[in-house]
């Protein structure tokens, strides 16, 4: 029975010291680490399972954090994390104050970089290989990034600047076939020719020694062999599009060989100018169920490690799947009617209508940008677009919701999945400023529904309405509303009040209705009376309710599920100032900094957003002085 290795390991220096046959040992137990802590805290199991040799080879062969490695997306981090100090904390993942699942700067100096999102691992690599270039220092930048986010465009644009300057820099390609679901794309299609034939770098080799071997003359007939090459490139390969763009191809290279990870990524690391280091791995490795569904592994919650199943379910439907339903039935009643994702097909909803109208729906891979502009122009041609996407992701698209479609008032529908607060993901992919970068733009329609039912209604005339519209939905599970029979049109930009307007009444808008009725509930058990309103749009809002039936109230407060500053509460005041009623108001959201990561449930409690808190923060400011 072998000692186990990973509790030793404080840091990259102790990995140095293993032996070859000690580093494959190691990689098995982090496996299953990796196995048996997600299992538990959720999280991006499948990806890690994936680039476990690749780190550990990476950390084997650099001095970090001298050397820094940029993980793109950074949902692949857990084994750098693990290698980097926090195995002792490890079993704190994704949970509230515990470490991130993503890199975070704060977190450790071997986080160089903190990333969330795709596709920008080279562009921080690039700044900081000129940074060191600069400064006169000669440490390694190496930027880890995955095939599926080189469908963003701006891994492409990192491609060629840093090829343009011919600077010294490794990008490895972390080739799993899969981002989130199956990749889609010439991109994708073009590294599968490269999976399939990786007899180019050897072919090339062989001749370039052959060459050096002719006495005298070897060298220089080497150094202005770019024809042989690019002759080589061209018949052996289907393109040469790395190196066009200027940078050295390496690979294929297998992924799960650490052996042959250390001589190679060595290698790679010696060579001059930029290099693109090209590593198939397979999703979800050493752990069946993984690796047969790494798209349902990508991210999990926690789950049985024996049969694989997600633990928990049950109850009602998530907003997600609601959304499904409601856009495959208005698919099927509007032929007009297109979706697109971004690389989500299945995390959005969208997987149903793709299978019902296989050819009015696109997935564009991880570029929201292409998204949105291309539903503009779709919806310019005449049809009705619906674009799926997480509200933190609709954030990389925002200057096409601007001049691509709200500019010119197109028909263009957003559906804002995971619209505030999502939970164990934390700050990176909260969802909680949409309402705020959204509700100054001209043309667009804001509604968020506060159970199942309404969202129905607000899916159905959004895409009926022939502008710009947002439907934006939390992540998680509805109240348990019952569906009505027939999808109906909600007036646009009137609210509904739930409970008689009084001198005290509650405005709230989205999920945020339930925690606010609740709250109300608990007011009455105190003696004080509370009127409730949903506002259902945020834009328009209703200026005729606020500045009439509303004007006579003497204190209002305003509940959203988004960042005070710019949100919900703040349109309010705005209508409030412009019609010159002083009415003092209570706005309720989240503060003015980077919400942390824990459950939804921990998130509103800490946060004093939780039906409870809203009721003693409303108590205490309506008894705390006198009412205007």
């Amino acid at each position: 029975m072998h000692e186990a290795i990973l509790p030793a390991i404080s840091g990259p220096a102790d990995i140095k010291k293993l032996s070859s046959g000690k580093l494959r040992r190691l990689a098995g137990e982090i496996r299953d680490r990796l196995i048996s802590t997600v299992s538990r805290t959720g999280g991006h199991l499948a990806p890690n399972l994936g680039v476990v040799e690749l780190t550990i080879a990476l950390h084997w062969l650099l001095d970090c954090p001298n050397d820094k490695i940029i993980w793109d997306v950074g949902h692949q981090s857990y084994v750098h994390k693990l290698l980097t100090g926090r195995e002792r904390d490890f079993s704190t993942l994704r949970t509230l104050d515990g470490i991130s699942g993503f890199p975070k700067r704060c977190e450790s100096q071997y986080d160089c970089f903190g990333t969330g999102h795709s596709s920008t691992s080279i562009s921080a690599g690039l700044g900081m290989a000129l940074a060191r270039d600069l400064n006169g220092q000669k440490h390694h930048v190496v930027a880890v990034i995955g095939d599926g986010s080189l469908t963003g465009g701006l891994a492409y644009e990192a491609l060629n600047y840093a090829g343009h300057l011919g600077i010294r820099l490794l990008v490895i390609l972390n080739d799993n076939e899969m981002s989130i679901a199956r990749n889609v794309g010439a991109m994708s299609q073009y590294l599968g020719k490269l999976r399939a034939d990786p007899t180019y770098n050897r072919l090339r080799g062989e001749i370039e020694g052959l060459l050096r071997r002719i006495p005298a003359i070897g060298g220089s007939v080497v150094s202005t062999a770019e024809k042989i090459g690019e002759g080589i490139r061209h018949v052996v390969l289907p393109g040469g599009l790395f190196e066009e763009l200027g940078f050295s191809y390496v690979g294929p290279v297998d992924g799960h060989d650490i052996d042959d990870l250390l001589s190679i990524i060595g290698n790679s690391l010696k060579m001059p100018g930029p290099v693109l280091l090209h590593v198939a791995t397979r999703k979800g490795r050493g752990y069946r169920p993984a690796e047969e569904k790494a798209d349902t592994f990508h991210g999990i919650g926690p789950f049985c490690v024996e049969s694989g199943k997600v633990l928990g379910g049950g109850g009602s439907p998530s907003y997600t799947a609601v959304f499904s339903d409601v856009i495959t039935a208005i698919g099927a009643l509007d032929r007009d009617v297109v979706a697109i994702t971004a690389a989500m097909p299945e995390g959005t909803g969208l997987k149903q209508f793709a299978q019902a109208f296989p050819q009015r729906f696109f997935d564009v891979g991880i570029a929201e940008q292409q998204a949105l502009t291309m539903a503009a122009g779709l919806a310019a041609a005449g049809k009705k677009p619906v674009v799926a996407v997480y509200s933190t992701f609709a954030q990389r698209g925002y200057d096409q919701i601007v001049h691509d479609i709200c500019l010119q008032n197109l028909p263009v529908t957003i559906a804002l999945d995971r619209a505030g607060v999502v939970g164990e993901d934390g700050p990176t992919h909260h969802g909680v400023f949409d309402l705020s970068y959204l509700r100054h733009i001209p043309n667009v329609t804001i509604m968020a529904p506060r159970d199942e039912n309404e969202l129905r209604h607000m899916m159905f005339t959004a895409v009926q309405l022939g502008g710009p519209a947002v439907v934006r939905y939390p992540r998680g599970r509805g109240p348990g509303v019952r569906p009505d029979s027939e999808l109906r049109r909600i007036p646009v930009g009137k609210a509904e009040v739930l409970r008689p307007i009084r001198p005290l009444t509650v405005l709230a808008v989205g999920d945020m209705v339930r925690q606010a009725a609740t709250a109300c509930d608990l007011l009455a058990e105190q003696g004080i009376e509370a009127g409730l309103v949903d506002m259902r749009f945020v834009k328009p809002i209703d200026r005729q309710l606020l500045a009439g039936d509303l004007a006579g109230c003497r204190r209002l407060v305003t509940v959203e599920d988004n960042v005070l500053a710019g949100g919900f509460g703040s349109a309010v005041l705005e209508v409030l100032a412009d019609e010159q009623l002083a009415i003092p108001v209570l706005r309720l959201g989240w503060p003015d900094e980077f919400i942390v990561q824990g459950s939804r449930d921990q998130l509103f409690n800490r946060y004093q957003l939780d039906a409870a808190a809203i009721a003693r923060r409303i108590a205490a400011w309506y008894v705390s002085g006198p009412v205007c």
